[in-house]
């Protein structure tokens, strides 16, 4: 609660502010939402936008869904916590969408008609693959959703005085009601404007930012009082840029925010999109990064460590510049929100309620139907999200990196599984529940900058082992069967 107060106390806006701006962009996402999502007449349209997304919109989706509430403000606080490297750490999270490029086209044309990552996992490993893999997926998905829910009221609550939970709850609600207009038609549309916005005000902040303050007085003091921050040998530092760089492989790979994508995505379209999304992204976060270490150089105090980079830039730049903060993260939380919300709608309709309902009816579930639980399923992950963030428990670092250890495990799963025939069900199951349990062992007893390396390490050994000894002979022809 006292962190609480030092924020408010030093707040740059109104509060009376705070809420004009919420209600300018909560209404304005809310009617993009509905202008775009118009187009979705069909489940398909809804669930992956008709399969018929362009370069321009397949690049800016991945940009501004990949810049999160998490690369604006958890970069700072790496560089505030960790130094240089840790400023680096979080751009590895480009590497995801670099090796991700190729995949997007392989999965696009093994399974042309496919929606989710969930589907490939069952067709491909069967059930003793799917359960574990269906366990990680959901859980993750809460863990981003709730990690930025939480972003949006500390926001909120650090540059205007808005109580945490009134501008969390704000947060949620707009972007479950924006995308409930029009699914994956929404929010590709919406990332679309809310990229240019992202990328643009990013590059204003930073060139006025650096007018602001001198880089050499900001490594003297760095030397001179926190030396360990410039430190090439920083031990947890190195850990963390390993640990970052593999949980940001296993997001990609697993995660259905990005698989939605590559099933949307005209043929020949995936790889040219995230590869170019990659290179938007990369300097990002090492923008971002240089707010933390300018914090202490500056002699600003920093009550919660994932607000330094707002604080850091409010506090340099004022009023304009608190302003114009606030819309970048604005806009890099709800096109984040919305892409979890639709893309787990899809995962829980199609290996969840569609599988029981084959299996009860024989037959297959109409197109209004899945409509209709694509649109529960929104609400009630909008709501869980809000009941698990209202508390404001842990850091976002602390929140999001308890998921690292599980995502770890699914990268071998899922690029041997795409790959090679020899990758096994029992392979596959062994490897993710194995990464998963040691790498939670890690996150408890050393630290959470160690959990994914560990987790995506012993899946990776588990793997090799079983395929060795379980081999499979599978035949990738089949995924393309409706």
């Amino acid at each position: 609660m006292s962190g609480e107060l030092l924020a408010i106390s030093g707040a740059i806006l109104s509060p009376q502010s705070g809420y004009v701006l919420l209600a300018i962009f909560g209404i304005l996402w809310i009617a993009l939402g509905w202008w775009w999502g118009r187009q979705a007449k069909s489940y398909d349209g809804f669930a992956v936008a008709g399969r018929n997304v362009g370069l321009a919109m397949g690049t800016a989706t991945a940009v501004a869904t990949w810049i999160t509430s998490n690369t604006t403000m958890l970069a700072p606080q790496y560089a505030l916590q960790l130094g240089i490297w840790g400023a680096l750490a979080y751009s590895t999270a480009s590497f995801g969408l670099f090796a991700f490029a190729p995949m997007s086209g392989r999965i696009r044309q093994l399974m042309p008609k496919g929606y989710t990552a969930v589907e490939f996992i069952r067709r491909r490993y069967g059930w003793l693959g799917t359960v574990p893999f269906l366990i990680i997926s959901l859980f993750y998905a809460v863990t981003w959703l709730v990690s930025m829910s939480m972003a949006g009221g500390k926001l909120l609550n650090v540059l205007s005085g808005i109580p945490y939970e009134y501008g969390m709850t704000v947060v949620v609600l707009v972007c479950v009601a924006y995308t409930l207009f029009g699914g994956m038609y929404a929010v590709i549309g919406t990332d679309f404007i809310q990229s240019l916005i992202i990328l643009v005000g990013l590059v204003v902040v930073a060139i006025a930012v650096l007018t602001q303050v001198e880089i050499q007085e900001v490594h003297e003091k760095l030397r001179n009082e926190r030396p360990m921050l410039l430190s090439a040998f920083f031990p947890a530092a190195l850990m963390a840029l390993f640990n970052n760089m593999l949980f940001g492989f296993g997001e990609i790979f697993h995660s259905n925010v990005w698989w939605s994508r590559a099933f949307a995505m005209r043929e020949g379209v995936g790889p040219k999109a995230y590869a170019l999304g990659g290179v938007l992204w990369l300097p990002v976060p090492i923008v971002a990064g240089f707010l933390g270490l300018a914090a202490p150089a500056l002699g600003i105090g920093i009550s919660e460590p994932d607000t330094a980079g707002p604080l850091v830039a409010a506090t340099l730049l004022g009023t304009s510049g608190a302003l114009l903060v606030f819309v970048v993260v604005f806009c890099s939380l709800a096109s984040s929100i919305d892409s979890l919300l639709a893309a787990t709608s899809d995962l829980i309709v199609n290996d969840i309620a569609e599988p029981i309902h084959n299996h009860v009816t024989h037959q297959h579930s109409s197109d209004s139907s899945k409509r209709k639980l694509s649109a529960m399923a929104i609400i009630g992950l909008g709501a869980i999200a809000w009941i698990a963030a209202f508390p404001n428990v842990g850091s976002l670092a602390t929140v999001l990196f308890f998921a690292g250890p599980m995502v770890g495990s699914c990268i071998w799963p899922i690029l041997c599984g795409l790959y090679f025939r020899r990758a096994s069900p029992i392979a596959a199951c062994a490897s993710m529940v194995l990464g998963s349990i040691l790498g939670l062992v890690a996150y408890f007893q050393i630290g959470w900058f160690t959990a994914s390396l560990i987790g995506a390490a012993v899946s990776g050994v588990t793997f090799a082992v079983c395929c060795q000894i379980w081999p499979d002979d599978f035949e990738f022809a089949t995924l393309a069967d409706d």
